[in-house]
């Protein structure tokens, strides 16, 4: 199952690491967020190096559907009921700030990346105040959003939020183009990192700064990130025949579905779920029931699923790793909004690094205030945990391999629509073979036989 923005692009192969290296500053990860800090770094005056484990674009940023918006869910009212107006608005023209960045940055280079400025709307069918109130709470921070009742879905109803100004892109293309303005080395396992060394299977870099941006940091001590996040999976059909849409919708509702026109498709996406709380499967079976419903007679003509690392309280987590580490810096927990908060990431680690005024990093710190929300999802994450923990020791039934993850031990449970294991502790995925697809955990799952070979 791939994407249509991998299946559309193929970008240039980097030489991998071939020994020991000093460098100001060294990135983790080839995504967007560490392409984008390593450029706005470059344009600082410094000149970093980024390390990957595998391929430039190939863990998250390839099944985003790439929304480049400040339209985060219900967030705004909750924001400034909980941190305040001024933390609030911190967040939301970080966010409008980063389409203007990705705007002017395309421009610049000409970058070919069906950039297309849109509407970005939150739905509902059966609410209306909460609708309201997001739009006034929205617009009181400077965002141009309204309510309204017309809408381009194929259904009726109860309002719409309007956000104006927004965008988006095809995200493999733009990072393709980004790729060529930093240094990055391929195939580059990052094995460990001890103070200022990060440790490579292709040898050592030694580094001022540090940079975490592969998605959910594979480190656990200092930082803790594996207690304070969860991961998510959601599942995406791109349709032929569905008829061309002009906005890009949201549903609010319990198992509300999102809408995303690109070019002659329609991207269908719904169906979320905790990583590894999948044992029915059916996710794109559903999908697809409702694609015939909305748009009958359509066609299918790629499916995919996305995995998204959720915080306690909904906000990423970008600045300083840890007290203990002052010049580490992580950017992670985007939830479903990785587009803009790649770009919010980038200019916030780099105004950090090169001691510049970031006042908007206040609300994205990862030593903020811990919320009532936070500490409700806390408890909820620390019960799957021990429940995956505790089934550590139970037998391990059939297979080829033990199904526990190398990451901290939980038992991994069978997907059967994505025909992965998953872990439901903290998120890591193996394919059939135990073969890792997606961290924190760093290796493949151990062999029953070592020496067995499929």
């Amino acid at each position: 199952m791939e994407s249509i923005w991998t299946a559309e692009t193929e970008i240039k192969r980097r030489e991998p690491l071939s020994g020991n290296l000093e460098t100001e500053v060294v990135v983790i990860g080839a995504g967007l967020t560490g392409i984008l800090t390593a450029y706005y770094l470059k344009q600082a005056g410094i000149l970093p190096l980024v390390l990957e484990a595998d391929r430039i674009g190939s863990g998250q940023t390839k099944n985003t559907t790439a929304k480049i918006t400040s339209q985060h869910g219900l967030i705004y009212h909750r924001l400034i009921q909980t941190f305040g107006r001024e933390m609030a608005a911190h967040y939301a023209m970080a966010n409008e700030n980063a389409i203007g960045a990705y705007e002017r940055l395309i421009q610049e280079k000409g970058i070919v990346c069906d950039f297309t400025k849109d509407i970005a709307c939150l739905y509902s069918e059966v609410e209306e105040d909460i609708l309201r109130q997001e739009a006034w709470a929205a617009e009181s921070l400077g965002i141009k959003a309204s309510f309204g009742k017309e809408c381009a879905l194929p259904f009726p109803v109860a309002g719409v939020t309007k956000f104006e100004h927004q965008a988006r892109f095809h995200p493999l293309k733009f990072l393709s183009a980004m790729a060529e303005e930093v240094s990055v080395y391929e195939q580059t396992k990052v094995l460990e990192v001890k103070e200022q060394l990060v440790e490579t299977d292709k040898g050592c870099v030694r580094a001022e700064h540090i940079v975490f941006a592969a998605h959910f940091p594979f480190i656990n001590v200092p930082g803790y990130y594996f207690a304070k996040m969860y991961q998510e999976l959601s599942y995406v059909v791109a349709l032929k025949g569905a008829g061309r849409m002009d906005g890009m919708y949201l549903g609010i509702d319990e198992g509300g579905f999102s809408f995303r026109p690109q070019g002659e498709l329609l991207l269908l996406g719904g169906g979320k779920h905790r990583t590894g709380q999948n044992k029915k499967g059916g996710q794109y079976e559903i999908l697809r029931e409702m694609a015939e419903i909305f748009y009958p007679g359509c066609q299918e003509s790629a499916c995919w699923s996305a995995q998204d690392c959720m915080t306690l309280d909904g906000i990423p987590y970008i600045g300083r790793f840890s007290e203990k580490r002052p010049n580490w810096y992580i950017a992670t927990g985007f939830g479903k909004w990785g587009m803009t908060s790649a770009m919010v990431s980038a200019h916030i680690l780099t105004a950090m690094i090169t001691g510049q005024d970031c006042p908007e990093a206040d609300i994205f710190s990862p030593r903020r205030k811990v919320t009532a929300k936070a500490v409700k999802e806390l408890v909820c994450h620390g019960a799957y945990t021990i429940k995956g923990l505790a089934k550590h020791f139970l037998p391990p039934g059939e297979g080829e391999i033990l199904p526990n993850c190398p990451h901290m031990g939980c038992r991994l449970e069978w997907n059967p629509d994505e025909q992965s294991y998953d872990c439901p502790c903290h998120g890591s995925r193996f394919d059939q073979e135990g073969k890792l697809i997606d961290g924190p955990a760093q290796t493949d799952c151990q062999k029953r036989y070592p020496n067995l070979e499929k």
